[in-house]
């Protein structure tokens, strides 16, 4: 008996993944223009669910849509990176305070995700380098116990990797010292201390503000 066909999501949820993934991890760079014709024979659609996605996206921020020209993917901008560091910091000292002393489960994923982020920095694949980089955090925030806090963090997750990516194109030491920072933390994690923990929370995100008034730590 032959094996059912496999069925494809929707065109437009095709189009809005290709173009969602390709700005998180930079193949759309801030400024680049992209038109409906260009993106239905990428994808192989008609133009119609690339309006479709295109709004979408626009909703989300991602993209800014000019008729009769196409969407012009919005740069990450300076105010915005602030803004997510600055709720960044509110949750995440918060979540790292509610989540120590660490149950053994945690524990164990954090370790996990680190020796994947450092595999993913040796293979150089920047755009899951800050996949494993987001997921660190959010496990975090997770056994925080609340709710509410990780389904707010859950949002902020295309912001976190489009700057993820960004942030590494520009200072690519960075990657070494994002992994040497995670270390760092949960070596705190590890050890009970919950002050030392926040302290290498508020740490590891401080230096993106410095970035962003261009000073290098």
């Amino acid at each position: 008996m032959p094996a059912a066909p496999v069925r494809q999501p929707p065109a437009a949820e095709r189009v809005y993944a290709h173009i969602k993934q390709a700005v998180l991890d930079r193949r759309y760079e801030g400024g680049t223009l992209l038109t409906e014709g260009e993106l239905a024979e990428a994808v192989g659609v008609s133009r119609t669910p690339v309006r479709e996605a295109l709004l979408k996206l626009e909703m989300e921020g991602l993209l800014r849509l000019y008729p009769k020209k196409g969407a012009l993917v919005l740069a990450v901008s300076a105010q915005e990176i602030a803004d997510v560091v600055e709720t960044r910091l509110l949750v995440e000292e918060f979540a790292v305070r509610r989540a120590v002393p660490a149950p053994p489960l945690l524990i164990e994923r954090l370790e996990e995700l680190l020796e994947e982020q450092k595999l993913r920095a040796e293979s150089g694949d920047l755009a899951e380098v800050a996949v494993t980089d987001r997921c660190f955090h959010a496990e975090i925030v997770r056994h925080a116990g609340n709710q509410i806090l990780s389904r707010l963090y859950d949002q902020l997750r295309d912001r976190q990797l489009r700057m993820g990516v960004a942030v590494m194109h520009s200072h690519p030491d960075r990657i070494a010292k994002n992994i040497a920072e995670h270390a760092e933390m949960l070596d705190a994690i590890r050890a009970g201390d919950t002050e030392r923990a926040a302290a290498c929370v508020h740490q590891h995100l401080g230096w993106v503000k410095v970035l962003v008034r261009g000073e290098e730590r």
